[in-house]
């Protein structure tokens, strides 16, 4: 072969490139057009020569619309929580996967778990796509790669008690929707959390919640209405997660973990909001408890010393109240 021949492979096989690459720019671009939360809102064209109250004042309208259209998904979202927790009580984990926002709102989740509700680090874990890195700065082509959410999830061990939460506002993200599809082929428990009606993500997953907020006060930034939307459901699905597993007293956190000086204040006002005892019973009681909440609470209002109250709530599984009941007959 002639370097002029040569030449004009290379020649030919760039055109084929660029021409693969404007096809696929075409086809996505297509795709944003389908998109509710990419849709443009002529009416808000000329925000920007708005008054700063005037522009606040939309913003607050746009976002007092995010709990109601999440209340028209609870019986889905109600019905992927009490899944989820099944499979916890059996020892699985709860992951959240996505990329950029989606992703970001599922690693701040995971990470108030351990303080909030006791958990060990790896029971609840966010997956961001294009690892830890992304958390603060844009990891470009992550989210564009389903191989590379399969690959993670693999490096996490996924198992069939445990549950994939795909997180995407636009619901056809790659990363998100190849991370649902892959832990479902693994046996795992799948949710699809998006903010467009007919999702390739909720298609994907046992369990599909969209909330459809619409489009954007600005054209496609989805960290507004629908990342607000995906906070409050994630906020949901944690929290009520835990309530079932026994991870509160009534609304009280009495698995808090008393990891600084505001956290040990706080769990000695647990212990007296659960109980009523005087600052003496309550300190006795946590110091018997090495600092248990749950433990301290059980032995004052069970009648009963720190090994039993223990042992009662290891048969209990953790729950406060049914060990309560046990202790008190």
């Amino acid at each position: 072969m002639t370097s002029a021949d040569s030449a004009a492979d290379s020649a030919a096989a760039a055109a084929a490139d660029s021409a693969a690459d404007s096809t696929g720019s075409a086809r996505l671009r297509a795709q944003l057009d389908t998109l509710t939360t990419e849709a443009f809102r002529p009416e808000l064209a000329e925000i920007d020569r708005l008054e700063t109250l005037e522009i606040a004042r939309i913003m607050n309208a746009e976002d007092a619309a995010v709990p109601t259209a999440i209340a028209g998904q609870l019986p889905r979202i109600a019905a992927a929580i009490e899944a989820i927790a099944a499979r916890m009580s059996r020892g699985g984990r709860l992951l959240y996967t996505g990329a950029g926002t989606a992703g970001r709102l599922g690693v701040l989740d995971a990470s108030e778990c351990p303080p909030t509700f006791n958990t060990r680090p790896e029971q609840v874990v966010g997956v961001i796509a294009g690892g830890p890195d992304a958390v603060v700065t844009s990891v470009e082509g992550a989210e564009d790669s389903a191989e590379l959410a399969a690959r993670d999830l693999d490096r996490l061990g996924i198992a069939p008690d445990d549950t994939v939460v795909g997180v995407s506002a636009s619901g056809r993200t790659p990363y998100a929707v190849g991370a649902v599809e892959h832990a479902r082929r693994r046996g795992a428990l799948t949710v699809g959390l998006s903010c467009n009606a007919g999702s390739a993500l909720a298609a994907a997953a046992d369990h599909g919640i969209e909330i459809v907020v619409g489009p954007e006060l600005l054209t496609g930034s989805t960290r507004l209405k629908a990342g607000t939307a995906q906070k409050l459901v994630l906020n949901m699905i944690s929290t009520i997660t835990m309530i079932r597993l026994g991870k509160t007293f009534g609304n009280l956190m009495v698995d808090v973990r008393a990891s600084n000086d505001k956290l040990r204040a706080r769990s000695r006002r647990i212990v007296f909001l659960a109980t009523g005892a005087s600052d003496e019973r309550i300190e006795s009681a946590l110091a018997a408890t090495d600092g248990e909440v749950k433990n301290a609470i059980l032995t004052i209002l069970g009648g009963v010393d720190a090994p039993t109250a223990e042992k009662l709530l290891a048969e209990a599984h953790g729950h406060l109240r049914a060990a309560l009941e046990a202790a008190t007959g």
